[in-house]
């Protein structure tokens, strides 16, 4: 149950360049004033503390970030579109799900302010004031406003929890999530009642935080025994464990030994986990009984017990504030790190796509050349070419930036097809 959603992002399209003209009184050969369209703005993933679960991400489908305006007369420029922000749980993962089925990873939100761009916006276009020189001084040409890029992205949250709930079947996880919180997992008085991770929102005064009850693991988890992988996954992230133990259980030290191997083997940090070390059914006579010799036995190896009645309520509310202490001491320590870091290191990276690189390959096939590379692509895409000024635009371009060159060192010859992206075209040049 690793909190998953899979969604479209559609970054926004770029305005459009606009062809216009100065027209003043005393300006009877007013030149080219036609703006440029405006940006279309990303659609960002954020990480943030504030939310805990992809749950209000997944009421929609679909995200589309605004696109930019067009650009209007009097060199006056589009205005770009704002950036569409979403946020997400820290410890976020973000998978791209290409149009073959293949994935991409796009970006591991494990910290604080962590940014991902899930789609760009499309470039704004050209107004014809760009494409005047000193020979060619009245153009009539404007550029279209690239398209926003679209993506199939999955979201998985690994990071369900602030406090995990670990033992072995049986031991009273579900009915101390339910004792701490508002939570109502299904209880019952066998093994693996729990089939799946449940949380509950914990408040102990002003502080909040999660708490997972993990299902049951047992002996040989670690190799995938039972749902021993699917479990696992869930404590990976959480931040402080509460490995609860059946008191009544005749061996209750091995049964800690037995579920901290597992944790070892699988590794992922588990075994350096902070833990607090409960024991569960004190309210059963012959567990209260033997209250000091189990705190003798995990005295030697430096274990402070807790004892607690899960069903009954005894010890739930000091095991309730202790974790909220470690929890805000925690905090504490991850902010005091973050404020030595300030000035030493750059801000959180925002993790972008490839740029838009100005080299360019060519693959051959009969008498069709096509060019692979980002930059003449996007022009080629934006560019008027229905009228003849802007096919003539594309090439003399492509001849300042070695494009036409490439071709002709390929075998491209005037007639050729030429495919760039969604455009097909005859070599002039």
């Amino acid at each position: 149950m690793i909190d998953r959603v899979e969604l479209t992002f559609k970054g926004g399209d770029g305005g459009n360049g606009i062809v216009s003209f100065r027209r003043e009184k005393f300006v009877p050969r007013g030149g080219p004033d036609g703006g440029d369209g405006g940006d279309g703005a990303d659609v960002i993933i954020v990480a943030s503390r504030s939310v805990r679960t992809l749950k209000e991400l997944g009421r929609r489908r679909i995200y589309r970030a605004d696109r930019g305006t067009h650009g209007q007369g009097s060199d006056k420029a589009g205005r770009g579109g704002k950036d569409l922000e979403l946020k997400v749980p820290v410890g976020t993962q973000i998978t791209v799900i290409r149009e073959d089925g293949s994935e991409e990873p796009l970006g591991d939100l494990t910290s604080e302010g962590r940014r991902v761009v899930a789609a760009r916006g499309g470039m704004g276009g050209w107004g014809n004031a760009r494409f005047a020189t000193s020979v060619h001084r009245a153009p009539r040409i404007a550029q279209r406003g690239q398209l926003g890029q679209e993506r199939r992205v999955r979201l998985d949250l690994k990071l369900l929890a602030d406090v995990g709930l670990v033992g072995l079947p049986n031991a009273g996880k579900s009915t101390l999530l339910a004792a701490m919180s508002a939570a109502r997992p299904r209880v019952g008085a066998y093994p693996f009642t729990t089939l799946e991770p449940s949380l509950g929102v914990v408040d102990v005064g002003w502080q909040r935080f999660v708490a997972a009850d993990i299902p049951g693991l047992i002996e040989g988890a670690h190799e995938g025994a039972g749902l021993g992988l699917d479990f696992l996954r869930h404590v990976e992230r959480t931040r402080l464990l509460v490995h609860l133990i059946d008191g009544g259980n005749p061996d209750p030290w091995a049964d800690m030994l037995a579920i901290n191997r597992e944790l070892s083997e699988y590794g992922h940090g588990l075994e350096g986990r902070q833990q607090i070390v409960a024991i569960n059914k004190i309210d059963i006579v012959e567990v209260a009984e033997r209250r000091d010799e189990l705190e003798a036995l995990f005295r030697r190896d430096e274990i402070e017990l807790v004892f607690i009645s899960a069903a009954g309520g005894e010890g739930v509310e000091g095991l309730t504030m202790e974790l909220a202490r470690r929890l805000k001491e925690m905090d504490e320590a991850e902010a005091a790190l973050s404020a030595a870091e300030v000035g030493q290191e750059a801000p959180a990276p925002v993790v972008r796509p490839a740029g838009r690189p100005g080299s360019v390959t060519i693959h051959r096939d009969d008498h069709t050349y096509r060019v692979e590379g980002e930059r003449a692509i996007t022009f080629a895409e934006m560019m008027p070419l229905e009228t003849d000024e802007g096919r003539a635009e594309l090439w003399r371009r492509f001849g300042l930036w070695g494009v036409t060159g490439a071709l002709k060192r390929a075998g491209a010859k005037r007639g050729n097809r030429i495919v760039l992206g969604r455009v097909e075209l005859e070599m002039e040049a």
